[in-house]
């Protein structure tokens, strides 16, 4: 194993507070599919096994803090709200701020097609972590570092109530309002290749109505359309 890769391990490590005793767990964590059909001898496993699992330790460890933090909520509201503390935007984004990308071991091509930063594949490998940590340890370990990573954003998810798609949101009102519907625009890239920031403008009838930054296209789109609802609603 390259020293840079095993250093690379030990931050996520860190970023994760929760250190493995089968390390072996980790690196299957972090194999991509592709990887393994590349090198089938260095990697006969890779992590959708692990990503099974870890979306259903994810499910209970997020139904259950919102059961226990917030008793006023309905099933329905507790539903909700946790199908989009797990949904692909909130994981991905959790994933980028542990820079588990630059851990993941991908084939050629997915390497080449920007694998690294790509929602689906770091919301999947976020969920084979976590399935990791439940075999390295127990429920209540894996536990922690859901509410490690994810706790903030659940805090916040609580207390706003926001669980709904902006990007979605904006679509049905300006269908309804002005009959158009609205056009997003990259207007800045910034970062190299493998850790860029967008810059994203929304334009509704022509008029930039809001503008959003983020580690990808889509999350810079849903904070310009979330700008765009926050300013449409003032006007409104």
């Amino acid at each position: 194993m390259p020293a840079s890769f095993s250093r690379s391990l030990k931050k996520l490590e860190s970023a994760l507070d929760y250190t493995f005793q089968d390390p072996s767990l980790l690196i299957e964590a972090v194999t991509h599919s592709s990887f393994s059909n590349e090198h089938p001898d260095e990697a006969p496993t890779y992590n959708e096994r692990l990503e099974f699992l870890g979306d259903a330790v994810l499910g209970l460890a997020v139904v259950e803090e919102l059961f226990r933090v917030e008793d006023t909520l309905s099933e329905s509201d507790m539903a909700k709200l946790k199908s989009f503390l797990v949904s692909r935007p909130v994981l991905s984004e959790a994933a980028r701020m542990l820079e588990l990308g630059r851990v993941l071991r991908l084939g050629k091509g997915e390497e080449a097609s920007g694998g690294r930063d790509k929602e689906n594949i770091l919301a999947d490998a976020l969920e084979a972590v976590v399935g990791a940590v439940f075999i390295d340890s127990d429920y209540y370990v894996a536990r922690k570092v859901i509410l490690h990573v994810l706790g903030d954003t659940i805090e916040n998810t609580i207390r706003t109530r926001k669980s709904h798609d902006y990007k979605t949101e904006l679509q049905e009102l300006t269908q309804d309002i002005y009959g158009v519907l609205p056009e997003y625009r990259v207007v800045k890239e910034e970062g190299e290749e493998h850790n860029k920031t967008f810059t994203v403008e929304v334009l509704i009838g022509g008029e930039c109505m809001g503008s959003g930054k983020g580690r990808s296209k889509k999350e810079a789109q849903m904070r310009a359309a979330n700008e765009a609802l926050e300013r449409l609603t003032v006007e409104g």
